[in-house]
């Protein structure tokens, strides 16, 4: 791998780096962000309002020095409101264009907020943008300088029109409330970030990376498309498996993802992808239903992994996380250990935040996390040998 492209990949961990800091639990969207900006995809963020879907999206715009448009859509948005407004003085000659300067047809990164509630005139003009990277304006093709887009929602779609533009989102991520156990770090980062948004300011944010840059990635990705067979075989396995349990991945996806494996073995620094990346095949349903399927076939894969390669697996996120969990299940065992008595209501909350906790530290894996687990399991013991329940 060439210096220039261990550059760029040190310069986007930077950004996942600051990203985190200001956002708790969001080290995995963070990551699909940045694979999605160097393959040239796009990312669908889904979730309730209030999760941080679109102050995430901001911020990682800011940290890109990129020409970048963003736009709430509603069904009463015109396409004048984002393609940009009809050039009078060349319609009054017979000429139909649109000035474009500023609008979403001259951006590099998209942000595109309540993407389904846009109407059909917007979204077929959209379908030209996201894939073939094309805005028609009259009978004038344009390229565009699209690098990615990024959509937030709080649903999704359920109306057959809207089923192609949601197609052309690569990854869909959920975006949910943070579990119990992260409810200490939240207020404090969101301090941090309100205190941003009072000053008026960045608070210091710079670019890290230029636009200029990831075009270049773009322009020679075909270089960096370097599987083992080895690899190839078990993604195939696993593609076939995913299709027989009901989800759709089409040829042209299966194909298009090979692109996010090379991404993310480009931000670690690696030449070639390896069984870690298909951590990415959580992120490809069609409804949230599916979620569950695609971690329990994709998440033993990605663990098998990590177990045979231990020095392979990222640290950093993962090590903060395991902080937060060891304090709540310290939290936990005082309150349940201790002399206070405690009302069903008070005992079930613990319960569950101690089952929320088992999942966590399931889905981390090492040996720490074990540990962790095994004295979740003897709380959860002693709680019921304790007759608190009787």
């Amino acid at each position: 791998m060439s210096p220039a492209s261990n550059q760029i990949g040190v310069r986007l961990q930077a950004v996942a780096r600051t990203l985190e800091d200001y956002f708790l639990g969001k080290s995995e969207v963070i990551r699909l962000m940045l694979i999605a900006a160097l393959a040239g995809e796009h990312v669908l963020i889904v979730g309730p309002p209030g999760t941080a879907k679109s102050a995430l999206i901001r911020m990682f715009a800011k940290l890109i020095d990129s020409k970048y448009f963003e736009y709430l859509l509603t069904r009463f948005t015109e396409p004048n409101e984002i393609f940009g407004p009809i050039d009078i003085t060349a319609f009054r000659e017979g000429n139909y264009r649109r000035r474009t300067e500023g609008m979403l047809p001259e951006a590099e990164i998209l942000f595109l907020d309540e993407v389904f509630k846009a109407n059909s005139a917007i979204l077929n003009s959209l379908l030209g943008v996201l894939n073939e990277r094309v805005f028609t304006s009259g009978s004038t093709v344009h390229r565009v300088p699209l690098l990615s887009a990024f959509a937030a929602s709080n649903e999704l779609p359920n109306d057959d029109d809207l089923l192609a533009v949601f197609d052309r989102f690569l990854i869909r991520v959920h975006s949910d409330n943070l579990d119990s156990y992260h409810f200490g770090d939240l207020l404090l980062r969101g301090v941090k970030n309100e205190v941003l948004k009072l000053s008026g300011g960045d608070g210091g944010l710079k670019p890290l990376i230029s636009s200029k840059d990831l075009h270049e990635i773009h322009r020679t990705f075909g270089e960096r498309m370097n599987f083992s067979e080895a690899f190839l075989a078990e993604y195939k396995g696993l593609v076939f498996q995913l299709r027989a349990e009901g989800v759709s991945l089409s040829d042209r996806r299966a194909i298009k993802l090979l692109k996010l494996f090379s991404a993310s073995a480009l931000l670690d620094g690696r030449a070639t992808p390896h069984a870690g990346d298909f951590f990415i095949l959580r992120h490809i349903w069609n409804n949230l239903d599916q979620a569950d399927i695609l971690d329990g076939i994709v998440g033993p894969v990605v663990e098998a992994f990590y177990r045979d390669n231990p020095e392979q697996r990222r640290s950093g996120a993962a090590e903060v996380g395991m902080e937060a969990l060891v304090e709540e299940i310290n939290r936990i065992r005082d309150l349940l250990t201790g002399e206070r008595v405690l009302s069903d209501i008070q005992l079930f909350s613990q319960l569950k935040a101690l089952n929320e906790i088992k999942a966590a530290l399931q889905a981390v894996g090492t040996s720490p996390a074990k540990e962790a687990l095994a004295r979740v399991d003897q709380l959860l013991g002693h709680v019921f040998q304790s007759g608190k329940f009787a």
